[in-house]
């Protein structure tokens, strides 16, 4: 069949799995079209449009456009100084005038010629790019939390498997061989039974100084646009970009934040990537500061019908610990230690159990976009990895235990949990979600 009719997905899909065998359909391409030193032909080039680009997608751009097999050809965000600057980069990297800037990242799903999306927005803008960028088929690496909330989450889910797009989660670590050898360790019985996973997150939030009062936003700045579905707040120089996450309107702090990391890596251990707790409680103290309102000094247990706990506290160290019977072992992403040391000596064999091995994490999302295979993040794990933060959340709000069934994803006979469980988005946004899972 002539590769001009073949649909482009299953085009990248062939080619993809022959291309480290010969080069399929070389052309002559010049620096222009995809940068000095580039050997990645027009029919491989993988198309891709960046959905947010402040600190964490400014650096995941970077990475992207580092990539001969990938053209990023439209930026959007809502402060016009951060996409303006995304579009230098792009343009600077591809020799030319041509990537598109966007205020609207409704226009970057609508393009026909975007095989792939990135979305690195604060936390409360992923469900509904996701959601729209997954019923558009683009493929999407979306940074972590996955969602909001966790009915949110089910909904990028569903989308995601609907649509059967390729889903990347921004959960590096699992791209780690120290947290994958750790896994390893604790699924082949090394240490034991395990009966608790210590699991270690920032204690408090942590605050770029700045004015709080209320002002007008700065020019080419659209504040009502970066609040969307968050409820109406007054603009202040340091409500917005990093300190975003230490407002509860738009995250769960350093919970949330954090959970996705680290809580990923304990279920990856403990096999219960795609199941949950069946029972949260937690304290916590909640700051009387006049905007910055996210939980600090907490703590929080999940515990799991397979018997073991997941304790997760800000006083641990920044890392995980697995605990069993026969010893332990700590990772976090500079160095693993165990005892007895002789552990981390294992040599694994072949009737051993072994995970999934990426040492390249958009590397991986990009191998999956040809091949079409699961990634090494992919969309349900995410979501229960969050999960798990957004639970212990919600008992430390309650103050009390909280009972999960992790099979339905319900409280069990609790209204007042249940209705932390989503949010009512603001104006014309709750329409738009709506209407985008339809």
């Amino acid at each position: 069949m002539d590769a001009k009719k073949i649909h482009r997905r299953e085009f990248l899909k062939r080619t993809g799995a022959a291309a480290a065998g010969a080069m399929a359909f070389p052309h002559i391409m010049t620096s222009s079209a995809l940068g000095e030193g580039a050997r990645v032909s027009p029919s491989n080039r993988i198309v891709m449009g960046a959905i947010g680009v402040g600190d964490m997608g400014t650096g995941d751009l970077r990475d992207f456009i580092s990539r001969n097999e990938v053209q990023m050809v439209a930026v959007c965000d809502v402060d016009k100084a951060l996409r303006e600057r995304a579009k230098k980069l792009c343009d600077s990297r591809y020799g030319n005038n041509d990537c598109a800037e966007y205020n609207d990242f409704r226009e970057v799903i609508a393009r026909n010629d975007i095989d792939a999306v990135m979305i690195a927005t604060p936390d409360h803008w992923h469900t509904i790019p996701a959601i729209m960028a997954a019923k558009a088929k683009k493929d999407i690496h979306c940074q972590k939390p996955l969602a909001y909330t966790i009915d949110e989450g089910k909904a990028i889910v569903a989308a995601v498997k609907k649509h059967n797009v390729v889903w990347q989660t921004g959960s590096q670590q699992r791209s780690d061989g120290r947290f994958r050898f750790a896994c390893e360790l604790a699924r082949n019985g090394c240490l034991g039974k395990i009966h608790t996973v210590e699991v270690g997150l920032p204690n408090t939030n942590s605050v770029r100084g700045g004015s709080i009062e209320p002002t007008d936003p700065p020019e080419g700045f659209d504040y009502n646009r970066w609040l969307g579905p968050a409820p109406w707040a007054p603009y202040t120089p340091t409500r917005c970009h990093w300190n975003f996450r230490w407002i509860q309107d738009y995250s769960g702090g350093q919970i949330t934040d954090w959970a996705g990391h680290h809580c990923d890596i304990a279920q990856w251990g403990m096999n219960t990537e795609r199941t949950g707790p069946v029972e949260i409680e937690g304290t916590g103290v909640w700051p009387k500061h006049l905007l910055f309102n996210t939980i600090e000094n907490w703590r929080f247990t999940a515990k799991f019908k397979e018997g073991f706990v997941i304790d997760v506290r800000g006083s641990y160290p920044n890392g995980l610990r697995f605990v069993g019977e026969k010893g332990w072992v700590f990772v976090d992403r500079g160095r693993i230690d165990a005892e007895p040391k002789s552990v981390l000596e294992t040599k694994f064999g072949p009737n051993d159990i072994r995970l999934y091995k990426s040492d390249d994490h958009k590397g991986n999302f990009l191998e999956c976009l040809k091949s079409r295979k699961e990634t090494i993040a992919p969309v349900d794990i995410a979501h229960r990895s969050i999960a798990i933060g957004h639970l212990g959340v919600i008992a430390i709000k309650l103050e009390r235990k909280v009972l999960w069934d992790p099979e339905k994803e319900q409280f069990i006979g609790d209204p007042g949990a249940t209705h932390l469980l989503s949010r009512q988005m603001r104006g014309e946004w709750q329409k738009v979600y709506m209407d985008a899972m339809a």
